[in-house]
């Protein structure tokens, strides 16, 4: 018999409770009025989101790289992984105690990597983080933009995913970039009218669905053309 969630902490936002919930040592869970965020033991999609953004930073001189999204650090972890020790990384996180969560509870899932000294985390909206460095550019432009927030983009979305993955939102994020900048996107699920205004802001696209069998999410690669 399965063991029962146990609510470890809580914070109330705008969309409601925010709770971190732990069944057994390593299964934990992050819910928001009453809606599953995000599950330690099922991350792959996010790992590969990251890995596949950074990957192509290896060689690279100082690169900086934007994570939205804290959540339980896995995206963060496998950014690190995959960059050089002169990296530099910003975490823009609209929740506080989501820091407090990675630095504390949970944080022996990712070895601590909020702590990285290459790592940053702002309390910001991750738009205007984009939208700050596509207005001051030259050393404040990134390498690749990471969003790994919830839900991502989806078919008919008119509403809050529009300053993001809409028309506009995707040109800033292409002036935020470098030349050969990364534009990295987590999705629950395929967006094609999502994958048409990327071409349309001038971006190569690559879509994968990470995993074998079960709910697959979405990863999608796009290179900034110079």
């Amino acid at each position: 018999m399965a063991q029962p969630w146990k609510v470890i902490d809580t914070m109330d936002t705008d969309e409601g409770l925010l709770d971190l919930r732990q069944r057994g040592e390593r299964d934990f869970l992050i819910t928001i009025d009453g809606r599953v965020l995000m599950n330690s033991s099922a991350n792959m999609s996010e790992i590969v989101l990251a890995e596949l953004a950074c990957a192509p930073l290896q060689g690279k001189k100082k690169p900086r790289v934007l994570v939205g999204g804290l959540g339980m650090a896995f995206t963060l972890k496998a950014a690190l992984d995959n960059l050089p020790a002169d990296a530099q990384v910003v975490v823009a996180e609209l929740n506080p105690i989501m820091i407090t969560w990675c630095q504390g509870p949970i944080r022996h899932l990712t070895a601590g990597a909020v702590d990285d000294p290459r790592v940053t985390v702002v309390i910001a909206d991750v738009a205007e983080v984009i939208r700050t460095a596509a207005r001051q550019g030259k050393e404040e432009r990134f390498d690749a933009i990471i969003l790994d927030l919830y839900e991502g983009p989806y078919e008919g979305d008119q509403g809050r995913g529009k300053y993001l993955y809409g028309k506009k939102a995707l040109e800033t994020s292409s002036s935020a970039l470098t030349a050969d900048g990364v534009f990295a996107v987590w999705s629950e699920d395929p967006d094609q009218a999502f994958e048409k205004r990327l071409q349309a802001a001038r971006f190569s696209v690559e879509r994968q669905r990470p995993g074998r069998g079960g709910r697959r999410h979405v990863v999608y690669i796009a290179r900034k053309k110079g």
